[in-house]
């Protein structure tokens, strides 16, 4: 499965989960106990959304400000060569050492 995926997957575990609370503090009522189930639950549900907001995305999702730039395929002018130096060769008019 997939970082995604899995995200997904506990996200709705924790949905049963505060549903399963919910239904237990009807029974037992909203003692001490309850009370912590369901803040641990709440502390868990927090806990998933700041994981899921800082996970890597899949490089094939684009992130929320990526742009995609096309390239043209045409040759570039090689007027725009002609201040450089041939890299790792040297200048023109030098000898290498």
């Amino acid at each position: 499965m997939s970082l995604h995926d899995e995200l997904t997957a506990a996200q709705r575990c924790l949905d049963d989960l505060n549903r399963c609370v919910s239904r237990l503090e009807k029974h037992v009522g909203t003692g001490l106990e309850i009370r912590r189930v369901r803040s641990d639950t709440e502390h868990l549900k927090e806990s998933l959304a700041l994981l899921s907001a800082t996970a890597p995305r899949h490089p094939a999702e684009p992130g929320p400000h990526a742009e995609m730039v096309l390239i043209s395929d045409q040759p570039y002018d090689p007027g725009l060569w002609t201040d450089v130096d041939d890299e790792g060769l040297g200048a023109r008019d030098r000898r290498a050492p």
